[in-house]
């Protein structure tokens, strides 16, 4: 029997219903998988920021996410939302990430961006560079390692070989580039690794996603967002595919956002959403 992927059609005034669609009827997607399209009924104005779109975008994601948790599917994929229409509709979370924790009860999640050549797990997600380095405690750290290390292999990685970046240009230089990378990033390493973790770091952010990519380690723990997804959006964009751990469901998502300029155009690439399916059946698929 096939896995049965909810498909949420995201903000319904961007490419989300559009590529839903067509990701549904992809061949590859129709092989692996039975699929179901939670979409926003109404009439929307196409390409704009509304609160009404941000609304209903978070109504279909409810929906869906009731359906998994009760078995009538077995995983969720994303299209993406619009964070300031969330806003805009009153609604305190940020994106899906925050807000599947919560309709979820889940008490820590993680967000995994998922390619075959690179895989990159964030600290921090949505937040200002500014309070980075306030938030990257060493509470933080020993959780996204810890976390990594223990979904990494639903992902065919028995056990994972682990990086972190560095906080800092030079990951520090021993303190003369910032003291965060020793005082907290070190220590987390050297106890995830006293705990059985195949873990190293923090290196040099420059060179450390270089090295992942070319198979010295199969995942790499990020600072923040975009230390993070700008490697992974580089050797893979329209392929990668965001994934939250730490979830009781499995949720997949595209590594793009709404695509307002190009909505209702019927050029939007379904590609990562594709991708994004095929994980979800493939994750739906293996024991936990």
């Amino acid at each position: 029997m096939k896995p049965r992927v909810g498909i949420t059609a995201g903000d319904p005034a961007g490419i989300g219903p559009e590529i839903a669609e067509k990701a549904a009827a992809d061949p590859r997607v129709q092989a692996a998988c039975d699929t179901r399209i939670y979409d926003s009924p109404g009439s929307f104005a196409v390409g704009a920021v509304s609160p009404e779109a941000g609304r209903a975008a978070y109504d279909a994601i409810v929906r869906a996410t009731r359906d998994a948790l009760d078995g009538t599917i077995d995983a969720i994929a994303t299209a993406p939302v619009n964070k300031e229409a969330f806003a805009l509709a009153g609604l305190p979370w940020k994106g899906h990430t925050d807000l599947l924790a919560h309709l979820t009860n889940a008490s820590r999640v993680a967000m995994l961006f998922y390619s075959e050549q690179l895989r990159v797990v964030l600290a921090t997600i949505h937040v200002p560079i500014v309070d980075v380095p306030r938030l990257l405690t060493r509470d933080v750290m020993d959780f996204t390692i810890g976390i990594t290390a223990r979904e990494l292999p639903r992902f065919g990685h028995a056990r994972p070989r682990l990086a972190v970046a560095g906080l800092n240009p030079h990951a520090g230089e021993h303190g003369v580039i910032g003291v965060e990378d020793d005082e907290v990033i070190a220590p987390a390493v050297q106890d995830a690794r006293a705990r059985g973790i195949d873990v190293t770091g923090p290196w040099p952010a420059d060179t450390l996603f270089g090295r992942a990519a070319r198979g010295e380690f199969d995942a790499v723990i990020a600072c923040y967002h975009d230390q993070g997804l700008i490697p992974v959006k580089l050797l893979g964009f329209g392929r990668a595919v965001n994934v939250t751990l730490g979830l009781p469901i499995v949720r997949t998502s595209v590594d793009h956002g709404t695509a307002f300029d190009i909505a209702g155009r019927g050029v939007a690439d379904p590609s990562s959403l594709v991708e994004a399916i095929l994980l979800a059946a493939r994750l739906a698929a293996r024991p936990a």
